[in-house]
């Protein structure tokens, strides 16, 4: 759907845009959950094409984590006396489809290792930005019990990031070279 624009270049805003900083963090809120759950049906096909038992590990865990992240977005959405909502992230839809396209362009063994890495790298720094942003938020807010929820996912989202990268150059991005 192509937003509608003036002929200044601003863009107009939907009939349902938030006008309240709390309405905006929600809208984020029900993207991350999308996106969580998009990527519960996701990162199995990653460790599956990943050659490096480490990287599989790595990506089998963080599936583990990442399904008890949608957990905690539900608790969320019911802090707030919400029903959890996924709406559909164009950002992570992006990140997706990219790394079904590294899949796709590298042989199996260490160069698509390196390209399940990078992609999950780009999943964690999106995770990052967007939790990171929401925490800010909560905080302004004033909703202390959505703060420490995702203040406990954004901790682990950071050592996920910092874990892959570790693997990437003591290991993988050696191999691929």
């Amino acid at each position: 759907m192509a937003k509608k624009q003036t002929k200044t270049g601003k863009v107009a805003p939907k009939a349902d845009a938030a006008d309240q900083l709390k309405d905006f963090m929600i809208d984020g809120l029900k993207d991350l959950y999308w996106a969580e759950k998009a990527l519960v049906k996701n990162l199995p096909k990653m460790a599956k094409n990943a050659t490096s038992k480490k990287l599989t590990d790595a990506v089998n865990g963080h599936l583990a984590e990442t399904k008890v992240q949608v957990t905690r977005l539900e608790k969320a959405f019911k802090a707030l006396k919400l029903k959890p909502e996924a709406v559909k992230c164009e950002a992570m839809n992006g990140i997706l489809k990219e790394a079904e396209e590294i899949l796709k362009e590298t042989e199996p063994g260490a160069v698509r290792d390196a390209g399940i890495i990078a992609a999950a790298q780009k999943v964690e720094h999106y995770e990052i930005a967007s939790y990171g942003t929401l925490a800010t938020y909560a905080k302004l807010l004033g909703h202390k019990d959505v703060l420490q929820l995702l203040l406990e996912t954004l901790r682990e989202e950071k050592t996920c990031d910092k874990d892959l990268t570790k693997l990437a150059k003591s290991e993988i991005n050696i191999k691929a070279k």
